[in-house]
């Protein structure tokens, strides 16, 4: 039994040492390399980071920069000299909030921008941004002589007009309400055909065909008999009498108006009473013949499309217009047409109607011009080059387009600042015109200096001090609570045997 319970003792002894040798290691040993300063091993056991350098000075690798140290020495990875970081690439930009308030900035929109207090579009209060925390830390400033090799050019943000001038294709077309079809209204055999080629002119009340029908003959024997039931009744004493008479005769001509026949024809038949074979029948429009669906000796059926005609007095131009250009067009705007096949010759009008779809094919919306061809100069499907006005945007802010980085959903320029500064800041971009300027809508003020050329390389210096500065900011973990000997020894081990917990105690006493 003593053994045994000796044995029990050696065990638990055992197990404390191992739980205390772990509970040291977590807790006192560090990792390689600080979270946020990026110290040594021997270095963060040592000092201090807020006592090592009273001037703040961090040591860094050109090779490595996310190996930050408070002291120089070799770099871990690749065993280069470190090198001292400047004020600002440490992340110098923060500020305490004192100084120069260099604009009013929405809380929830860092593109809306004010040079005044005032309340953003959601209604909150615009808070002030001052002049060394505008961009977050990312900040970067340049000697002269760099800025001068990189070739940085900058130009104002101006106040100015922005106009377009859109070329475009356009596709003469028939004026769809000046298109007619003739078709018949009785059965029969065409006769005679005075229209029988595609690309005529016609005129309205000119002899189309002639048909022969065994409907129209009738009818012409009945209108006849209609009039000389007339005659013989309409003077009888019975007024009842000469009235339907009179109801027959009108039945009768009305018959023959509706299948086309002319009132001239009717008043010949009346006169002559004669019955002809043939009937003639004539154009009710004037236009070109665009198709023609019908030839002598033809049988025809009531609805047969015998011809397809259109009035080319007046045509329109169909004009391709491309999504992102739709906001300079609008109706009502001057046009110039060009045609092709005439050097110089130009036509000038106003776009009439822009069409409420998109073509799925090639991805433009139509805008319509109505012009007046009498002369027959624009043909159908022929196609012209179209020059539309845009509509001017006055008084708007304005920079070069090639000042604007597009990422994404973003763009971004660089604002120059006193001093070879350089602020990145986002913006909201509307318009752009044919000269080379883009549209502010957000983000920038009258009057300050924005960088047109090498910004990719100041977005790159910027990106990478703005990481630099979030890693000199360490998240330290606070240390775990201290546990009371009696709480820890009865968590660990239980209280079932009494006498290994006094054991213990001895031990560390």
């Amino acid at each position: 039994m003593p053994k045994k319970s000796n044995f029990r003792s050696l065990s638990f002894l055992l197990t404390v040492l191992l739980l205390a040798s772990g509970l040291l290691f977590l807790t006192d040993v560090p990792t390689p390399f600080s979270l946020g300063a990026g110290v040594p091993v021997s270095h963060a056991a040592e000092h201090d980071h807020e006592h090592d350098h009273p001037d703040g000075t961090k040591w860094t690798c050109g090779m490595h920069p996310m190996i930050i140290v408070d002291e120089p020495g070799l770099c871990p990875i690749c065993h280069m000299d470190l090198t001292p970081m400047k004020e600002e690439t440490g992340g110098g930009a923060t500020s305490s909030g004192q100084g120069t308030i260099k604009y009013w900035q929405a809380p929830m929109d860092p593109t809306y921008i004010s040079d005044q207090p005032g309340k953003s579009p959601m209604g909150m209060d615009l808070i002030p941004v001052y002049e060394d925390e505008a961009s977050g830390g990312a900040l970067i400033s340049i000697d002269p002589a760099t800025i001068q090799n990189m070739g940085v050019r900058t130009a104002a943000v101006v106040r100015g007009d922005l106009n377009r001038t859109i070329r475009t294709v356009g596709l003469v077309s028939y004026e769809e309400p000046r298109q007619y079809i003739v078709n018949a209204k009785v059965s029969g055999w065409v006769e005679k055909l005075y229209v029988a080629e595609t690309g005529q002119q016609v005129e309205k009340g000119q002899k189309l065909l002639e048909i022969y029908s065994p409907e129209l003959v009738t009818a012409q024997q009945e209108l006849l008999l209609a009039r000389d039931n007339f005659d013989s009744l309409k003077n009888s004493s019975f007024a009842q009498i000469a009235d339907s008479a009179a109801r027959l005769l009108d039945s009768s001509r009305k018959r023959l108006q509706l299948w086309d026949v002319s009132q001239a024809q009717i008043s010949e038949l009346e006169q002559t009473g004669e019955v002809r074979k043939t009937v003639t029948l004539y154009s009710p429009y004037n236009g070109i013949v665009t198709m023609k669906m019908v030839s002598e000796g033809q049988y025809i059926k009531p609805g047969n499309t015998l011809l397809n005609l259109a009035d080319l007095s007046r045509v329109w131009v169909l004009a391709d217009i491309y999504e992102y250009q739709l906001p300079w067009v609008k109706v009502g705007q001057p046009v110039r047409v060009e045609l092709p096949y005439v050097k110089g010759r130009s036509l000038s009008a106003r776009v009439s109607y822009l069409y409420p779809v998109v073509d799925p094919k090639t991805r433009t919306v139509k805008a319509r011009i109505t012009f007046d061809n009498a002369d027959f100069e624009l043909r159908p499907d022929m196609y012209v080059t179209v020059y539309l006005a845009g509509e001017q945007q006055q008084d708007t802010l304005i920079i070069p387009q090639e000042a604007v980085l597009y990422s994404g959903e973003q763009q971004t320029v660089f604002v120059a600042q006193a001093g070879g500064r350089f602020e990145p800041r986002l913006v909201k971009t509307g318009l752009q015109d044919e000269m080379g300027h883009v549209e502010v809508i957000q983000g920038l003020l009258e009057g300050e200096q924005v960088v047109t050329s090498a910004q990719f390389m100041l977005d790159s210096e910027s990106k990478l001090r703005e990481a630099i500065q979030k890693m000199m900011k360490p998240v330290r973990a606070e240390s775990p609570a201290p546990v009371s000997d009696e709480e820890d020894l009865d968590d660990l081990f239980g209280n079932d045997e009494a006498g290994q917990k006094d054991e213990l105690e001895d031990l560390f006493e």
